[in-house]
């Protein structure tokens, strides 16, 4: 069972409760060339798992209309801290596009699915 932690602010801990009850995705734990099927509140993207936190992503009509590679540092509450290598329900994906400046950030994740792999 998860301790709140003494030094992090109760809505902190609240926060790191509800992404362990809501679920999610460590990506690490994820074998190469998973696919996932991340659905936000306002698009649909398609997450394919490289190695060292990248990942082909798409579904966004501006940022990777196709398979574009990028970094994936996470998940976050709307603020500045992040669940690193996770993707959580009720949080918003963060990445970084090699075309790009600063990090994108998604609408509230709504599902995730992984998608099995074709025989």
């Amino acid at each position: 069972m998860w301790v709140p932690h003494q030094n992090l602010s109760d809505e902190i801990n609240a926060n790191i409760i509800r992404s362990e009850i809501e679920g999610g995705v460590d990506l690490r734990q994820l074998p190469e060339e998973s696919t996932l099927e991340v659905e936000t509140r306002n698009r649909w993207y398609t997450v394919v798992v490289q190695r060292d936190g990248q990942a082909l992503i798409s579904g966004h009509p501006e940022f990777c209309p196709e398979p574009v590679l990028v970094y994936i540092h996470g998940s976050n509450w709307g603020g500045s801290m992040l669940k690193v290598a996770y993707l959580g329900r009720g949080m918003h994906m963060e990445y970084r596009h090699p075309a790009y400046h600063g990090c994108i950030v998604t609408s509230v994740i709504q599902d995730i699915r992984v998608r099995p792999k074709a025989a």
